[in-house]
């Protein structure tokens, strides 16, 4: 069993920052492919951005690219989600996920991850 528990969400205003974390605890955080979603109220949980175990490749959704950049601590057992120029369509719960058979790569599917963290929620104001 893995356990993520993610912190760092609040109220922000449309073009602030946010860095949301998620610490593992429970198997080698170097095993797991990690990856962050979010789901807004009436939609469909979506992927923003995945890290492969290393660190050395990352993925992103059109939507945030340029904008959010995941990075991991594999000392620290975090990932971090480093959030700028947020806008109000950002607006979300976002989850920390963790995925345990992808080795190189990161996964945009949902399906693909095996433990969810609780969520913290992000809401941005126009």
């Amino acid at each position: 069993q893995v356990q993520l528990v993610e912190s760092g969400g609040g109220l922000v205003q449309a073009g602030d920052s946010l860095r949301l974390s998620c610490v593992a605890s429970g198997r080698t955080f170097s095993s797991l492919a990690m990856g962050w979603f979010r789901q807004a109220p009436g939609k469909e949980r979506e992927f923003v951005t995945a890290i492969s175990r290393s660190g050395g490749n990352t993925y992103y959704a059109n939507s945030v690219k340029g904008r959010f950049t995941i990075s991991r601590d594999n000392a620290k057992n975090t990932v971090h989600l480093q959030m700028n120029s947020l806008k109000p369509e950002d607006t979300a719960v976002y989850y920390c996920a963790a995925d345990i058979r992808s080795v190189y790569s990161g996964s945009r599917y949902p399906s693909s991850y095996d433990f969810w963290g609780q969520g913290t929620q992000v809401t941005v104001s126009s």
